[in-house]
């Protein structure tokens, strides 16, 4: 078996595993990522901010702040975090609700990610968000 062979096999387990729990266990973990996003937000912690965050959303913020990730997730003006009103998983996907937010998330190997925050429902349209990855 290959490196490369071996490399996607364990990735493909990992994903596999990200898989397991209820429903409710998969969506109270994407809650409470969703929250420590907010929460290391509010505490002008960019590097835990950053730390629950998908990699193609980093790119993005870094690429149209100018800026590493931890200065410049602390420049969005994402809400303080509010309580989970609502959670949902779709597969491999998170929706969470907040009083003043929408944060939606996907599992990675290790766990759930932020994809984008911020965001605002628009009346048949795609939410707006703040945060986003490409």
């Amino acid at each position: 078996m290959s490196i490369r062979s071996a490399a996607m096999l364990v990735a493909s387990a990992l994903l596999v595993l990200t898989g397991c729990g209820s429903v409710d266990e998969r969506a109270d973990a994407a809650a409470s990522v969703a929250t420590g996003l907010l929460t290391a937000v509010q505490a002008q912690d960019g590097a835990d901010a950053c730390a629950a965050m998908a990699p193609d959303t980093i790119a993005e913020l870094e690429e149209s702040a100018g800026k590493p990730c931890a200065e410049a997730v602390l420049d969005e003006d994402l809400p303080a975090p509010g309580a989970v009103t609502g959670s949902d998983v779709y597969g491999q996907w998170a929706q969470v609700r907040l009083t003043e937010d929408t944060v939606f998330l996907a599992a990675f190997p290790g766990g759930w990610r932020v994809v984008a925050a911020g965001c605002t429902p628009r009346a048949q349209r795609p939410y707006n968000c703040l945060l986003q990855g490409g």
